[in-house]
């Protein structure tokens, strides 16, 4: 039996389909082309409509094919509902440890999916989940519906697992959770500082973290250990009071600045990505313009800028969507051309540094890779050094990336 994986959404959905693909193989599966498969899975994510619609784009190659297919990952109700009519079986992930026993109406057994180990899909970066869920709400999120609230895995798993990544060479470990500063049931700082103990040579970086709770203890313990690298992804949504309530985004633009002011004074040159929603419901100008002045004093290394949709069950949905597409696109055009500026102003302050860069691609006469710090580079090498970490004098800057040399 031959199986084929498609999975669409965040860093969690990829990671998943690395247990899913562990779980299937376990089984007898074996990875083949979709042409060649038995056995589809499509791991989804309601969160984006854009990834569901590519989802409805499949229906036709399914039937075509006649192929059994399973829908999981994060789906809303209302997205199953519409979907099932052409999958074969749509399945929890959390149960994905008695997914064959489901299908076939056998007895189930009590495990954790996140316990299954995962058939990681590079040899030199992985994916390691600290907890799932969320207990936030965000009224435009429909991750605490998909995914239900937080669990968080236990201290020794996560150790074991990244202990095992470590004797394997793995490079640079992400953990992952929707609001990594919620783990427990130590502080996520005190989690930090034990995987920092683990014996090898590799980077961390987490993601992502809600400024509601991100502590002064976290701040001095990405300082102080040597494998957190110098990058945060800090989402701000919003630079406007008002809009940030209507979103259910517990802080204010104050108290945001004043933990990124901490951030940048206690880890100097430390690179700062954030999020952004454009066109939330009932966002006026003078509101978008005080994101803009916020995006103009925290100088972000990157941003992701997303242009509002309603996702169903979110409270959101309820709310009138009543900011033009051609408005959300251009306040997404604005914030992009200030992060452009910003970034090649950063960048610049670091031509002739020497860094080191983890390669994770090569294309003809070129490598690819980012800095510790998360910085782009592209490098003019016909060496095959994928997976290792070099030496790079940087030597062009560009905005969100760099041309650099080997040293």
């Amino acid at each position: 039996m031959k199986y084929h994986l498609i999975t669409f959404g965040c860093q969690m959905n990829y990671s998943d389909g690395e247990r899913i693909s562990s779980y299937l193989e376990g089984k007898g599966y074996l990875s083949s082309s979709q042409e060649e498969a038995d056995l589809i899975v499509v791991s989804a994510c309601s969160v984006r409509q854009s990834a569901i619609d590519r989802i409805f784009g499949l229906e036709k190659k399914f039937k075509e094919k006649r192929v059994k297919t399973i829908l999981t990952g994060c789906v809303l109700k209302k997205d199953s509902e519409k979907l099932k009519r052409f999958f074969d079986y749509v399945l929890n992930i959390k149960d994905l440890p008695n997914w064959l026993e489901i299908i076939n109406r056998k007895p189930i057994i009590d495990k954790e999916y996140l316990q299954i180990t995962p058939l990681y899909s590079s040899l030199y970066t992985a994916s390691v989940p600290i907890m799932t869920g969320c207990n936030n709400f965000c009224s435009y999120c429909a991750v605490p519906y998909v995914r239900g609230r937080e669990t968080s895995r236990s201290v020794e798993d996560i150790l074991k697992e990244i202990e095992t990544l470590s004797k394997k060479g793995t490079k640079e470990i992400w953990l992952l959770g929707q609001n990594v500063n919620s783990y427990s049931p130590i502080p996520f700082s005190d989690l930090l500082r034990k995987i920092d103990k683990v014996e090898g040579d590799f980077w961390i970086r987490f993601t992502s973290s809600h400024p509601k709770d991100l502590s002064d203890a976290l701040i001095l313990a990405m300082k102080e250990c040597n494998k957190i690298t110098p990058y945060l992804h800090f989402p701000i949504q919003s630079g406007d009071d008002g809009v940030l309530k209507r979103m259910n985004r517990p802080y204010t633009v104050k108290k945001y600045l004043n933990i990124l002011k901490k951030i940048k004074k206690t880890i100097p040159g430390i690179f700062i990505s954030t999020d952004a929603i454009v066109g939330f419901p009932g966002e006026t100008e003078k509101e978008f313009r005080n994101t803009i002045k916020v995006f103009k004093k925290a100088k972000y290394d990157m941003g992701y800028i997303n242009q509002f949709s309603p996702r169903p069950q979110t409270v959101a949905f309820q709310m009138e969507d009543n900011v033009s597409n051609e408005d959300k696109h251009n306040r997404d055009k604005i914030l992009t051309d200030i992060l452009r500026k910003t970034s090649l102003k950063n960048n610049k302050k670091l031509l002739g540094k020497i860094k080191e860069v983890l390669i994770d691609k090569q294309d003809g006469d070129y490598l690819f890779g980012k800095t510790k710090d998360y910085r782009n580079v592209k490098i003019k090498s016909k060496d095959n050094l994928v997976g290792q970490i070099v030496k790079v004098k940087l030597i062009k800057a560009f905005p969100f990336k760099f041309e650099g040399e080997l040293i």
